[in-house]
Formats: C-alpha cells, sequence, structure tokens
C-alpha cells in the first residue's frame, strides 16, 4: 500500500508554485536600482533600500557575523530534529525522540548535547522543494538563486552561477581589510558520484572571483596542521613581499586594452588582499587555534569539524563576517546515507555535529557574542521517510526537511512550521532554500530583493526569496 512519502513528485507542482511564489520580478517599486559591481556601494544605499523595501526593523542587520554549517550530502529530518515517534518502525527508525529543556520540543536521542541548548534555536521544519540532485539543490541552498541548470549532478561551476550569500556578504557588507571577508571550510564542497564534481554556487559567481571565499583546507585536529598562505619563509620576508607589490603594479602598467584593465582589476584586487594577509600578525592569530585552552578544544570536539566550527568562532571574533563550515570530506559520502543509515548517523555524523553546534551556541552566549551572530546549520535536501529495507537507507528527499536558525534576534526556543506525521512534507508555512538565503541576508543588513547588475551589465535580484519572519522573536 503506497503510504504518503513514497515518492517526492507527488505534490511538485505546489513545490514549483512555492519556489516561483518566493521570486519578485527584476525591477520593482522599492528596489535600489542596478548597481555596478565595479563601484562600491555605499552602506547609506544599502539602508536606504531596506526601508523602501520595508525591511528595515529591530531584526535587519541585527547581525552583525554569520557561521554557515553546511551539512552536505543531506540530514535525515526524522533522525536529527523532526522526529515522528508515533509512525511506524518502518518509518520513524530506530531512534528514540527525546524531551530537550524546551517543553514540547523533541530531537533524536543521539543529539544529546544539543537537547540541551534548544532554548537558543529555531527549528525550521518546513523547509521543501523539489530539487533531488545535490549539486542544483546546494547552490540553491548556498546562493538563494536556483541554479542555472536545476535537478542536474552533471552541471559543474560556472560563471554563470549565483553568488555565495557569503561573497554577496564580502561584496556589500565587507570586514576590515586585514582580514578576509569570507572564509570557507576545509574544502569546497565535491560529490565523487555526481558527474559535475564540485557543487555549484560556492564561489563569487556573477560577482567575480575577488569575492569568492578564502578557502582554509585541511584537518585542524592534525597536530601538524597549519596554513601555508599565512607562513612566510625565511626568504620571504615582508621586505621583500613590498618589492613584490610594486613590481606587479609596474607590470600592470605596460597592460592595455579594456578587457585586461578589468582582468588587471580582479587580478590586483586578490593580490592586494593576498599580501594583506600574508603580511597581518591580526590574520595569522585569528587562524591560530594553538592559543585556545586545551579544555576548549575538546569542547568542541577533536575531531575535524569540530576544530572548524573553534575556529570558525576565532575568526568572526575577529572580524571575519561570514565563515561557512562545510561537512567534510569523510570518504564514506558526507550525510549522504542512502545505506547503513542508522549506524552512520549514530556513531560518525551526529557526535561531532552535536558536540559542535551545542558548543557553538554556549560558547558564543558566554561571551555575549550570540545576540549579533547569526548560526545556521542546514543540509540541501531531507531523506526519505519510507527506510529502504535492503540495507537499511534513505534516499534523497527536498519535499521536507529541517534547518536551524540562532542568535541575532532568531526566537530561540521555536519550531516554524511543521511537517506531516511522516515528516513527508509540510502541513504549515511551507519555505524554500531560497527563502532560507533572503533570511540570512536580511539578519546581516542586507535588503534580499536589491537588484544589482552581473559582470555583462544584467539586472538580477540578489536573493529570489522572502524573508522568513516567523524565525525571529
Amino acid at each position: 500500500m503506497a503510504r504518503p512519502g513514497d515518492n517526492f513528485t507527488d505534490g511538485c507542482s505546489e513545490l514549483r508554485m512555492l519556489v516561483r511564489k518566493s521570486r519578485r520580478p527584476v525591477l520593482q517599486a522599492g528596489t535600489l536600482g542596478l548597481l555596478g559591481l565595479g563601484l562600491g556601494i555605499p552602506s547609506q544605499a544599502i539602508a536606504a533600500s531596506a526601508k523602501q523595501s520595508g525591511l528595515a526593523g529591530s531584526t535587519f542587520g541585527r547581525a552583525k557575523r554569520c557561521i554557515f554549517l553546511f551539512m552536505w550530502g543531506g540530514p535525515s529530518q526524522l533522525d536529527t530534529f523532526d522526529p515522528k515517534p508515533k509512525a511506524p518502525l518502518d518509518i520513524r527508525g530506530a531512534f528514540r525522540a527525546v524531551s530537550t529543556n524546551v517543553p514540547d520540543i523533541q530531537i533524536s536521542e543521539h543529539f544529546q548535547t544539543m537537547a540541551q541548548q534548544m532554548d537558543k534555536v529555531c527549528l525550521i521544519r518546513s523547509l521543501c522543494h523539489d530539487d533531488p540532485a545535490h549539486l542544483s539543490s546546494g547552490h540553491a541552498t548556498l546562493t538563494g538563486h536556483l541554479a542555472p541548470v536545476v535537478r542536474s549532478d552533471a552541471e559543474p561551476p560556472s560563471d554563470r552561477d549565483s553568488p555565495h550569500v557569503g561573497s554577496i556578504v564580502a561584496k556589500l557588507r565587507p570586514g576590515s581589510s586585514t582580514v578576509p571577508s569570507f572564509v570557507t571550510l576545509p574544502w569546497v564542497c565535491h560529490h565523487p558520484a555526481a558527474p559535475g564534481g564540485n557543487a555549484p554556487g560556492q564561489d563569487g559567481g556573477w560577482f567575480g572571483k575577488r569575492y569568492s571565499p578564502f578557502l582554509i583546507g585541511g584537518d585542524p585536529n592534525d597536530a601538524q596542521w597549519n596554513i601555508p598562505a599565512l607562513s612566510l619563509s625565511n626568504a620571504m620576508v615582508a621586505e621583500r613581499l613590498d618589492d613584490r607589490r610594486h613590481l606587479l603594479r609596474s607590470l600592470d602598467h605596460l597592460k592595455s586594452g579594456a578587457d585586461a584593465a578589468n582582468a588587471i582589476s580582479e587580478l590586483g584586487a586578490m593580490q592586494e588582499q593576498a599580501f594583506g594577509l600574508l603580511g597581518s600578525d591580526q590574520v595569522r592569530s585569528a587562524f591560530d587555534l594553538s592559543r585556545e585552552s586545551q579544555t576548549t578544544r575538546t569542547r568542541y570536539g577533536r575531531n575535524i569539524h569540530g576544530q572548524c566550527v573553534l575556529l570558525a568562532r576565532r575568526l568572526i571574533e575577529h572580524g571575519v563576517p561570514l565563515v561557512s563550515v562545510n561537512w567534510h570530506n569523510d570518504g564514506k559520502n558526507f550525510w549522504d546515507t542512502h545505506g547503513d543509515n542508522f549506524n552512520r548517523l549514530k556513531n560518525d555524523l551526529i557526535p561531532p555535529s552535536d558536540q559542535a553546534l551545542s558548543a557553538l551556541l554556549e560558547d558564543l552566549s558566554q561571551r555575549g557574542l550570540l545576540d549579533e551572530t547569526l548560526v545556521c546549520w542546514v543540509g540541501e535536501f531531507g531523506r526519505k521517510p519510507q527506510i529502504t529495507a535492503g540495507n537499511a537507507g534513505r534516499e534523497h528527499w527536498p519535499a521536507c526537511y529541517t534547518g536551524i536558525m540562532a542568535g541575532a534576534g532568531v526566537h530561540g526556543g521555536s519550531v516554524y512550521g511543521a511537517s506531516d506525521s511522516f515528516a513527508a512534507r509540510p502541513i504549515d508555512a511551507p519555505v524554500s532554500p531560497l527563502d532560507y538565503g533572503a533570511t540570512v541576508l536580511h539578519a546581516l543588513g542586507i535588503d534580499p530583493s536589491m537588484t544589482v547588475s552581473d559582470r555583462l551589465g544584467r539586472p538580477i535580484q540578489l536573493c529570489d526569496g522572502n524573508v522568513i519572519r516567523g524565525v525571529f522573536g
């Protein structure tokens, strides 16, 4: 007998309507007009756009910084933050639902420490879309725009991609000149089974490479881990950096032509940032985990994810506006649990995520930073309610899943939206990943409806979603 959740394509027309409904016309009353990418955008203009769009208020711009935890692969909503203890066993699975420090909110038993931090977060249990492909749905999650080619794992990144929300922040709300405005850890998300390889939407896209993230790879938990780009060799002292800077500027003057000038401008900006990073004690200090106590490092988890999240906290303290922590390459397909779902979650995936997220929320709160820091935890989709009998796995399921927001005016201890009895579809307040992205920008003081021009002068709206106002207190 067919069950709700047997096929995510049931009702896809409604889900497509949800995404379409969230899209605004490119040129509309209340937008800022066209903003050239080659020009700086004054803060007064950004504020004016927000006021005209009716976004200015107590929550607009509340976040001074953001830590975006991207759970690459698609966590199961039923086995993490939307358990269904009354569903049949072949739906609810092997995990129990446990109470938390917020009455009436239950989560998976394996998020043991997060159960005591639920008063700080809003669970968004009604995220949904109709794209089952990792790459294109990852683009939507990270950018607030549909991918140039939807429902595709075959389309690699290109300059047609929309900019990552971190790239938007780097363009419109950059940090100081001494630190990167957008940092990604510990890798660019890649799926070995996807013909397209890397997920699109992880860089500057049509904003240009200068707004791509400062990528820090490797395992910060490794005792030998370092960042070569921030290490000056004995032969490359600060004086030689200055000499090279002057030499490059001299060579630039020998170039000619509009295309060359544009290329030089972009390359020059990247070179200047690189020189600034190499010569900055502040940057090297921000990335130096040895300055954290062993107690704190253990608190976040002595593993790659825990130490990346701790490093993200250090970076936002040193002025980096947005840090994206992508779930790392564990050699086992990340959160993409087509097989052995319950053992993978119980033993490999939930424990480091639970420890790091709860430590981060508690740490930010104790440091007085949570009120001005937006914390996001979300994947590109969820998992199918019906368990695959042959291998105890769950398949891709974009029709309903859960994301988290915390801090920066988010209503802690709350649930936004609701799913049906099988966590197969939203039954209240459905929202798209585009709306999630719009809400991130809103919290950071950027009007998601602002219109900019891409590198070819075409008008494009920053984000195609609507702000999820109900997540704020």
